[in-house]
Order: structure tokens, then sequence, then C-alpha cells
């Protein structure tokens, strides 16, 4: 078993001069490595955000030699190691690059070798179509929900609020999740852009010169609506302080005067932990707090980040962690499987969803899925947060 270091960042540097070496660029995965390894925080093998497939943006460009040539690398590499299979583990830009892997594969002469692969849903975001949970989304979960209820208690010390922001790049998961469990006052997602929160900008593309409408939100009523959160609290249940959650992917939704100068990575998403949203948002319901009421309300904001995604794991995400690992073995040694993801349903029993159903066919782009509007799960976050009559 070989575990290759920091994603696909080193298995696009292979180069018959430059070949793969064990301790730079990848380690033996032995019992001796894997010893109590199950209940431990952290990423054993590292993880990267190297996207080799990110010039492959639609079907017909895997007969493009020159936008294949890193997944051309990335295969010559993996062959140089004698691999017989590959197990991706990661988001949903991961599944991306397995798929376009394997479907490059696909254009291969025959007789050239071929490699299975077969994915493993985890990120914290949860935001997987063909599962019900990943792992690490519950370590996540009530590693935020802690620091959430740390802050509420300083939060009604200070007769203050806090403005927090949660990771979650595409859906709001993480964000209700947290909310809930850590007792907030309000949670905000990208789920939540609709109606008069949702507004539309005119963009032109560098490229083609062509002016499009670009999706935002309408900021101004969505600082209303935390302010009046803020007030339902302050003039009709007498609590002068309380935690809004956040999630990170609204950055996406900001007009574009907020995003100028902001990077994106080889994914194409925005940086935005160069945005620092929850200060931004903490601003901006401080002074309308202030322009509707006359009165001032300290809102202190601050992004929970960086600190939940390796934290020692939640029971649950060691048996689902494990049970999607094994998975992996069955699908490739017992199934002979190929492109395809483990996933569990009911008392963990194995599923293997095809890439094929979980990826547009035309532009490889994987489907995110969100939190369902007015289903079972967004309604218990607004029946537990802080009633405000708000019809969209």
């Amino acid at each position: 078993m070989v575990g290759i270091l920091y994603g696909y960042s080193n298995l696009v540097d292979y180069a018959p001069d430059h070949p793969m070496l064990v301790g730079r660029d990848y380690v033996i995965i032995d019992r001796h490595l894997l010893r109590r390894t199950r209940n431990t925080q952290g990423v054993l093998i590292g993880t990267a955000r190297t996207n080799p497939g990110k010039d492959v943006t639609h079907v017909s460009h895997l007969q493009d030699a020159e936008r294949c040539r890193p997944l051309r690398v990335v295969y010559n590499a993996l062959c140089s190691l004698d691999v017989d299979a590959l197990i991706s583990i990661g988001g949903d830009d991961t599944l991306k690059t397995a798929n376009k892997l394997k479907l490059y594969q696909e254009t291969l002469p025959p007789g050239k070798r071929h490699i299975p692969i077969v994915h493993l849903p985890k990120t914290i975001d949860n935001d997987y179509m063909g599962i019900d949970f990943t792992f690490g989304y519950f370590t996540a979960v009530e590693t935020l929900a802690s620091e959430i209820r740390n802050l509420l208690a300083d939060a009604e010390a200070n007769r203050s609020y806090f403005l927090a922001e949660t990771m979650g790049r595409s859906a709001g998961w993480l964000a209700y999740g947290a909310a809930i469990a850590g007792e907030a006052s309000l949670v905000l997602s990208v789920e939540d852009i609709i109606g008069k929160y949702r507004s539309e900008e005119a963009v032109v593309d560098p490229e083609t010169g062509k002016e499009t409408l670009r999706p935002i939100m309408n900021l101004q009523e969505v600082v209303r609506r935390i302010v009046a959160t803020m007030r339902v609290r302050d003039e009709a249940e007498h609590k002068l302080f309380g935690v809004i959650v956040i999630a990170e992917g609204l950055a996406e939704y900001l007009p574009s005067r907020y995003l100028e100068g902001i990077g994106r990575d080889e994914h194409q998403h925005i940086a935005v932990s160069q945005i620092e949203l929850g200060r931004l948002f903490a601003k901006l319901a401080t002074e309308e707090f202030f322009r509707q009421t006359g009165r001032k309300r300290k809102v202190t904001g601050i992004q929970l980040g960086y600190e939940i995604r390796c934290a020692r794991p939640h029971a649950f995400d060691v048996l689902l962690g494990s049970q999607l690992g094994v998975g992996a073995y069955r699908a490739l040694v017992e199934e002979h499987l190929d492109g395809v993801m483990v996933s569990v349903s009911g008392q963990l029993n194995l599923d293997y969803v095809p890439f094929e159903d979980l990826v547009n066919p035309e532009t490889l782009v994987t489907v995110v899925r969100y939190v369902e509007p007015n289903s079972d799960f967004q309604r218990l976050a607004r029946f537990l947060e802080t009633y405000v009559s708000d019809p969209h």
C-alpha cells in the first residue's frame, strides 16, 4: 500500500529524470505506520489543492493532448510505482479529478495499463450527492458547536454579539449543523439567498467581452435580517447578546466591489479567508442596528475555520471512515469495480455510486448537494433559532 504525499502536487512533478522517491513523494503504508491511527487527528499523508485536470473543463478536452498533459504525467507517475489501483480521498474537487483521470485512461490505446479508481467522500462540508453524511462532518460540527457555546457565554457576560463565520464553501451543512448544536441565535448560508435577499449585477467576461448577469446577495436586506434577530432578542426577549452564524460560501455572493483583488485557487474557488466575511457583516450589522435604534450594540466578527479540520475524530466519524475505507478495499478487490464512490446507507451498509451519477457528463463538474429549502433539517434550525416573522 503506497500513500501519495500531499495530493497530486508531487505526482504532477514526475518525469523520468525526476522519479518518485519514497519519503519525499510517497510513503509505504504498513501496520507500523497505521498503529492506533483510527482515532488520531490530522491527515496521515497530507493534502493539497493541486489540480491536474484544471484545463479539462469539457468532455471534448479529453482529446486535447496539451490539456491532458498533467493527467498524463499523473498516470505515468502512478505507473512508475507499479500501482494496481488508486483510492482517491477528498471533497468534490478531488472526486472531479478522480473522474477525469478515469476518463483520460479510457482514451489510451488498447493494451495500456489501466488503473481502476475508487473514491472516498472525505469533506467536512458534507456537500456530496450520493451519501447522507461524509466522514469528518460531525467532528467539525462538534468542534464548531463547542466554540459557539463558548462565544455565547462570553457574549452574555459582555452584553454583545459574535458574528461567527464557519467553513462551508458551497453549501450550508456545516453552518446549520454548528448553529443547531451550538445554540446560535441565527444561521445564514447560500441556501438563504433567495427572494428579497437575492439580486443580480452585470459583469463583463474578460475573454469574450460579453455582459452577463451574476447572482449576488442583496446585502442591505441580509444585514437587516441579522439586525431583526438582534432587535427581537433585545426588545422582546430581553437578551442583549447572541451568536449569529454565517457560512463562508456567502462570499461568492458578495457584490463585485468586495471581491476586487481577491485570488482564486486552481479549482477557481475564491480565497474566502482573505475577505473576512464575519468582520464585514459585523461592521454592517453594528451600523444598521444603531441606525434603526439609536443604541449601540457591540458585534465582533470572528472566523472559525482551520482549527476544526483536524480535530480528534468524533466516534461516528471513526465508524463511518472505517467502513468507507473497508468499502474501498471491497470495491476494488472483491467487487472489481472502477469509477465508483464508496457510500453507506442505513446502519453503515455499503453502497457503490458510479461517478457518472455524481458528475455532469459534459462539464465534468460535480453536483453540489445543498441544504434543501424547507427540508426538515433546515426547519429544525429555524425552529430552534430566535424567531423572527420574516416572509421571503
